[in-house]
């Protein structure tokens, strides 16, 4: 009977996974507490005039931005450089979409629910802690495109663009948990 042993490669990657994971872990945690300090603070009152149908329009950019990061990591994991390089650019092209959806919701919110009233607090700092995850998440994303220009990327070899998807994945469903909390909740 034999037994195989990992090679380094796959002891290292198996490290960095684990080390993603308990990253994950801690950013949870940090969204949970604001998640938390929302509804000890102001309860379940949410003020009449947020603007539902552009937070959901935001949250589907960025949902669909997740298929799009997937087919970006399939991708390169099968070494199909140009599949890679425009799924991973259209990722990048909704992400930045959804930011600029953020900005247009804050350009109405601070009338209706300036940053000087509770639910106005609450609003922008979640929104703008998950505004500068989506921003690192483009940022990261940007990182790992001209490697995979270059056909780098490959079957063994994309743990660059695992890593930085599944962030990407990550940042969306933190999303999944925001919308509800500032959008829905009255």
């Amino acid at each position: 009977m034999a037994t195989t042993t990992p090679t380094h490669t796959e002891d290292r990657l198996a490290i960095q996974r684990f080390g993603l994971w308990l990253f994950f872990l801690s950013e949870s945690f940090l969204f949970l507490a604001l998640i938390v300090s929302r509804f000890y603070l102001q309860g379940a009152h949410r003020p009449a005039g947020i603007n539902q149908p552009l937070g959901l329009a935001i949250s589907i950019i960025l949902l669909l931005s997740s298929l799009t990061a997937y087919r970006a990591e399939t991708a390169a994991a099968c070494g199909e450089e140009r599949l890679f390089r425009r799924s991973i650019l259209f990722t990048i092209g909704l992400g930045t979409l959804f930011l600029v959806g953020v900005g247009v919701e804050w350009r109405e919110a601070f009338h209706l629910f300036p940053p000087s009233t509770g639910f106005g607090m609450l609003f922008f700092t979640l929104t703008g802690f998950h505004a500068f995850h989506v921003l690192t998440g483009l940022l990261a994303l940007l990182v790992v495109v001209l490697p995979g220009h270059k056909g780098r990327y490959g079957p063994g070899h994309y743990w660059g663009v695992e890593a930085v998807v599944k962030y990407w994945h990550f940042v969306d469903v933190a999303w999944v948990f925001l919308f509800p909390t500032l959008y829905l909740v009255s």
